[in-house]
């Protein structure tokens, strides 16, 4: 962490000057933290299997100067469109934000730059940006709030209801090995509903990057939101995520974290249901092949009574993948009525594919029911049997094994069409090819 805190202290009048004021309030104490802060190391409490100190230590460029990498047709040939929807695609390319052409959005809405939002909606920024991540002790969150100079907000007024999700497409392209601090800030007013669906993608394949990128979701009472995330990058590709969320009274949130091809990724996800009768949906799926490696760490919080949370994460690797989860539901003193379940099941094609998992449950009040579980094992040896006694072949067997051991995760997608498209992407990956929509122009 050393040589970025230098940079910060070196950089920082170009820092500020590139970005919006909002975000230059919260440097200087993100900094501080970070100072007195040791990384920590593989093996440490909710760092079983990553290093976050080795997956820092490279010397990655940052594009202090902003300077504003095109939109080339090689970017755009990235067409993450669903079937059914029509809306243009935003695109984020490193971590400089792209709008379409005009989009057609309900009035009120704002999908835009925070640097555009700081101009047009000051208020926003200030009451909202790192409201959820200052909070934290993360160093992720903490690295990207010193150093991130734009995001994206996303804003949707009191009552207003998105009848088509948004795109986000990150996209790493750039002549030299970058870190791209990507900021994502979401705002539902009460009883308003989105979903949004993030993809992210890596061009140069043989050029290391790193992303670091903090999400805050807040949704007010009775908002309604589905958070779809949803990595194909390349082994390359370095991903460090802190999301963050924040439930009023009623509200509904999913959120389902989806890993089919990247390099290394560690995933932090820190929920607090801070109202009454919230739902709250947590899913992950990771696919891990060659040397790839996956972390997910979830801490979900249940500070109100009589709410229903349900968590789960399936992971299948091969070869020599890593997988890791950490999961703890906390439920407060004086919360009774809280339903919450926590699970993951992993599957282990292969005696070099390794997984760590710890789930946790922690309880200070009566009259709860939770409940939680981990599976760690193989593919069902009776089951290929059969399978092969039947004509199909071994290869043939396992991938449908692995599919339906994925599926209902697959089918807790909300979204018709993007659970379809899923559904054609998981088969592509387990037949090991690469992980592209059939409508992605790089297919052509």
């Amino acid at each position: 962490m050393k040589q970025f805190i230098e940079l910060y202290e070196q950089q920082r009048q170009a820092l500020e000057k590139n970005a919006p004021q909002p975000l230059n309030w919260c440097r200087e104490q993100a900094c501080r933290r970070l100072r007195a802060m040791e990384l920590p190391r593989k093996g440490s409490e909710n760092y079983e299997a990553t290093d976050l100190a080795d997956v820092l230590s490279p010397d990655y460029g940052v594009n202090l100067n902003r300077v504003r990498f095109p939109l080339s047709e090689r970017i755009a040939g990235f067409s993450c469109a669903l079937p059914s929807l029509t809306v243009s695609p935003y695109y984020i390319v490193n971590d400089i934000f792209h709008a379409p052409g005009k989009v057609d959005l309900p009035e009120g809405v704002i999908v835009a730059s925070l640097s555009q939002a700081a101009l047009s909606h000051p208020e926003l920024l200030e009451r909202y940006y790192d409201s959820l991540a200052g909070k934290s002790d993360n160093p992720v969150s903490l690295l990207n709030t010193m150093l991130a100079q734009d995001g994206v907000l996303v804003y949707v007024p009191q009552g207003v209801k998105l009848e088509r999700p948004l795109q986000f497409i990150n996209v790493f392209n750039a002549t030299a090995s970058i870190m791209a601090l990507r900021r994502v800030l979401v705002v539902l007013e009460r009883d308003a509903q989105a979903a949004i669906l993030t993809c992210d993608h890596t061009i140069d394949t043989a050029r290391e990057y790193l992303s670091v990128q903090t999400i805050e979701l807040i949704l007010d009472e009775g908002a309604s939101l589905e958070y779809y995330d949803m990595e194909e990058s390349s082994r390359l590709t370095r991903r460090l995520s802190a999301l963050y969320a924040r439930q009023a009274h009623g509200s509904n949130l999913l959120i389902d974290g989806i890993t089919l091809s990247n390099g290394l990724t560690r995933n932090d996800f820190s929920i607090d249901v801070d109202g009454e009768r919230c739902e709250t949906r947590l899913l992950g799926m990771a696919i891990g092949s060659d040397s790839q490696h996956i972390d997910n760490h979830t801490h979900l919080s249940h500070n109100a009574p009589r709410c229903n949370s349900h968590e789960m994460f399936k992971y299948s690797l091969d070869d020599e993948a890593v997988g890791a989860f950490a999961g703890k539901i906390l439920v407060q003193p004086d919360c009774p009525g809280v339903d919450a379940y926590q699970g993951n099941r992993n599957l282990c094609g292969s005696p070099t594919a390794k997984m760590y998992t710890k789930p946790q449950l922690e309880i200070y009040t009566d009259d709860v029911k939770c409940a939680h579980g981990a599976t760690v094992g193989q593919l069902d040896q009776e089951a290929l049997f059969y399978m092969r006694q039947r004509g199909i072949s071994l290869e043939a067997a396992r991938t449908l094994l692995k599919q339906a051991f994925m599926s209902d995760v697959i089918d807790g997608v909300q979204l018709v069409s993007l659970r379809e498209r899923l559904r054609h992407l998981v088969e592509q990956r387990f037949l090991g090819d690469a992980a592209l929509c059939n409508t992605c122009r790089l297919n052509k």
